[in-house]
This record gives C-alpha cells, sequence and structure tokens, in this order.
C-alpha cells in the first residue's frame, strides 16, 4: 500500500504549499482522493501517470478539496483518453462539472459517471475482487465524507517445495492457492495447509478530511492499519477548530487511540504556523506513531 500525498495544507493558498489531494496505490489499484487546485502539477511532479486514476474520491464540496476537479476532467479530454472515470462525491457535484463542461463547451470523449453521496451513515460505494471502500460519516459545515479503502483477503501462498515434494502439476496451483485439499493418484489426499501458507494480511487505510472532533466515527475506522486525520489547528486554537469545525492535532491523536490504529498520520494544516512539527509534538503526547503529511510525500506501508 502506497500513499502519495499531493497537497495537504488548508485552504489559504501559498506559492510553496497545496491544499488536499492525495493517490492511494492499492492492489494495483490507484485512487485520487480529493482534487484540490493545482492537482495537476502535482500529479505531473510526482510523475504519476494519469492514465491510471479511474476513480476520483471528493470528500465534500470546499474548493480547497475538489476545484482541481474540472481541469483535470478536461485534461484528461485533451489527452484523448477512452477509458471510464468515475467520480464519486456529494450530490451536487454532478451539476457543478457538467455546468462548467457545458459552458467551455469541452464535453468528454470518454464516459464521466457521477456517483452523487447523501448517506447519512456508513456505506459501500466502490467494491471489486481485491478492495472495497466505504464512506466516514464527518461533521463539517457542509456535508462531508471520509472514505475507508480495506483490502480483501488474498489468494494463499503455495508452498512451492511441498507442491514439488508431491509432484502436483502446475494446473492445479490455482485451485490450490483459493483454499482446496489435493487428491494425488494413488488416492491419497493432501491438505491445503500443507501446500500453501497463510495469504497476506490485507491492509486499510481511512481518510478523514474536514470535520470536527467526532468520537462517533470510531467503529468505522476500528483497528485500521492507517489513518490520515485532519489536524487544522492546535489546541491554542481550539475555539477556532471548534468554530470553522475542524479539529486539533490533539483530537486527532485522540481518534487515533480511541480507533487503536497502526498509524496516524496528519494533514491538512492552517498556514498560520511556522513549523508543522507543532502538530506532531502535540498528538505524541496522546498517541505515539504519528507520521506528518508534505507535499510530495511518500508512504509505503508493507
Amino acid at each position: 500500500m502506497k500513499l502519495t500525498i499531493l497537497g495537504c495544507y488548508a485552504a489559504t493558498p501559498r506559492t510553496l504549499t497545496n491544499p488536499t489531494a492525495q493517490i492511494l496505490e492499492i492492489r494495483n489499484r490507484m485512487f485520487l482522493i480529493d482534487c484540490g487546485e493545482g492537482t495537476q502539477v502535482q500529479l505531473r511532479k510526482n510523475k504519476l501517470k494519469f492514465s491510471k486514476i479511474n476513480h476520483i474520491f471528493i470528500s465534500h464540496l470546499h474548493g480547497d478539496h475538489f476545484y482541481g476537479l474540472v481541469g483535470l476532467i478536461s485534461t484528461f479530454m485533451l489527452l484523448n483518453r477512452q477509458t471510464d472515470l468515475h467520480v464519486y462525491g456529494p450530490k451536487g457535484i454532478k451539476e457543478i462539472v457538467l455546468l462548467q463542461l457545458r459552458f467551455s463547451n469541452s464535453f468528454t470523449g470518454y464516459n464521466l459517471y457521477f456517483h452523487e453521496l447523501t448517506a447519512t451513515e456508513s456505506v459501500v460505494v466502490y467494491e471489486d475482487e481485491k478492495v472495497l471502500v466505504k464512506t466516514i460519516p464527518l461533521k463539517h459545515r457542509i456535508y462531508t465524507n471520509g472514505f475507508l479503502f480495506q483490502e480483501k483477503v488474498g489468494d494463499r501462498k503455495l508452498n512451492v517445495d511441498a507442491v514439488q515434494k508431491h509432484k502436483i502439476e502446475t494446473c492445479y496451483f490455482q485451485k490450490i492457492k483459493n483454499g482446496s485439499h489435493i487428491t494425488l493418484d494413488d488416492g491419497t489426499i493432501v491438505s491445503n495447509q500443507e501446500l500453501t501458507f497463510d495469504p497476506i494480511q490485507p491492509k486499510s487505510y481511512a481518510f478523514c478530511s474536514d470535520t470536527a472532533f467526532d468520537e462517533s466515527i470510531i467503529p468505522t475506522i476500528q483497528n485500521v492499519d492507517v489513518l490520515y486525520h485532519e489536524t487544522t489547528f492546535l489546541e491554542t486554537e481550539s475555539d477556532k477548530a471548534e468554530k470553522t469545525m475542524h479539529s486539533t492535532a490533539k483530537q486527532a491523536a485522540l481518534i487515533a487511540k480511541g480507533a487503536n490504529v497502526n498509524q496516524l498520520i496528519l494533514g491538512h494544516y492552517s498556514t498560520r504556523y511556522a513549523s508543522i512539527e507543532f502538530f506532531k509534538h502535540e498528538a505524541e503526547e496522546i498517541f505515539p506513531n504519528i507520521l506528518l503529511a508534505d507535499d510530495g510525500k511518500i508512504f509505503e506501508f508493507e
């Protein structure tokens, strides 16, 4: 599982920082999460292929989380994209994007599907044979969701030595990886446990965009491997966090601790602070496993 931070700062534009956008690579899928202004440039800087992005998840309709979307959609058109593109986001996102495309006479040459979200409870929004994605309902000034990405349990791993010992032909390998026992020509049954190893433990990633401190999300994200949680403010500005419905670093750490997550990544920093290290110091008083997001930073989780 690989996470590339394209942008992780709050709304105020600066020349050296970018608003929220990130790429999650999981089980050979590449998901774009949020799409603030400048996302296209950041994709280029990080040498990420536009053509691999088939699913875009937008948390809410504040500009620093989706103003880059119509530009990216238009660029896909200029690049003669043919592959379908799916956009998941709050109700209204389809109207906004199609209005911009219509008045610029820039309709796409590829199929563009919008999956508009209105549920106030956690629901599955994407699923295939390897990955499942659920919403994480958040509390913000407008309708907002985070997203929980979960790998499904994969095939069992072939024990090559055991397979060779019993002279099992390759045509049975997939059957074995699927969990079946094998009957040899002499009638001997070889158990799957002897022929395979347990599959790799599936990974999970929770993205919690702009939100007030809200312990009700804990059951949804319980025991996730990696949690990204916004930390716009420090505790010294907790009154501003409450007023704007954002979180402090301490509050993000309390959520991580309560959910028993393995790793917490902080982001969405207000630009009022001289150093993002302040966020880490505050959060570490509550929860030990802290990573700081920053533009262009890459995290890999084995």
